[in-house]
């Protein structure tokens, strides 16, 4: 085993991973997979999280899909009675599931609204909730939400429901951290800047999608955008116990330009 398998070795922890099935939360489940993770990918896209599972199993890990609408209790529940059932426990936790509606606050209709919270904050709470009942009696765990630099900046643009929705997420992980410390549990948050995720191309042309990954490069002091397989790293590193000393916190992986700038 090389030294850096070594140091981020997860051999045998098992993670649940939502919005696994593309995306960040795709090259996590890879990731965590990678250093010898069980992975429950969790999506309401269950081809692809199949895909992904299949793809994990196909290089010697261990990994299942299971369909997963984050706004229904029911169905997060039963995800989490399908990952203790099938594993025995849940070590892991990466909340990634989540939604882009653009809109601005004088345009906005009620139902985009609603659909983003639902899944980008309800849906935290919900996984967190149900996931963190099992980690308390175990003693151990690591939640790692994924929230968003627009969590916590001055966002122009059409982002009156989301930028709310991920500034939630980042209050919701500072509180779950000091609530389930005291049970060996650490909760933080990773805040991508933009990201090169088909996330970015909903409700906009490619060319207002350029654009604005343009315009984020020439913001950032490392002068580039981030891949999923950068938040990855970040992920990884926060489900080992390397980051044992380290809950409540937010970490901006967006290129320098979130607390420089």
């Amino acid at each position: 085993m090389s030294k850096v398998a070594e140091l981020f070795d997860i051999t045998g922890r098992v993670a649940v991973v939502t919005g696994g099935a593309s995306g960040i939360g795709k090259a996590i489940a890879l990731d965590l997979a990678r250093f010898g993770a069980i992975v429950v990918i969790a999506d309401a896209a269950l081809g692809p999280a199949e895909q992904v599972a299949r793809d994990i199993r196909n290089v010697h890990g261990n990994a299942i899909a299971v369909r997963t609408d984050v706004t229904s209790r029911g169905e997060v529940d039963a995800l989490v009675e399908k990952a203790v059932g099938e594993f025995g426990r849940i070590d892991i936790l990466v909340n990634s599931a989540g939604i882009i509606r653009p809109a601005g606050l004088l345009d906005m209709a009620e139902d985009e609204w609603d659909a983003v919270m639902n899944v980008n904050l309800k849906g935290v709470f919900l996984v967190m909730q149900a996931v963190a009942r099992h980690m308390v009696r175990e003693k151990y765990g690591k939640i790692i939400n994924i929230a968003s630099t627009c969590g916590l900046n001055t966002v122009a643009g059409p982002v009156a429901n989301y930028a709310p929705s991920k500034a939630g997420v980042i209050q919701l992980t500072k509180v779950a951290a000091t609530e389930l410390g005291p049970y060996g549990i650490n909760v933080n948050a990773i805040a991508p800047g933009p990201i090169t995720t088909e996330l970015h191309y909903e409700g906009r042309t490619p060319d207002q999608v350029e654009e604005y990954f343009e315009r984020s490069r020439k913001a950032a002091v490392l002068g580039r955008i981030g891949s999923p397989e950068d938040i990855a790293n970040v992920a990884l590193f926060l489900a080992t116990d390397e980051s044992s000393l380290i809950t409540g916190q937010v970490i901006a992986a967006d290129g320098g330009k979130t607390g420089l700038l």
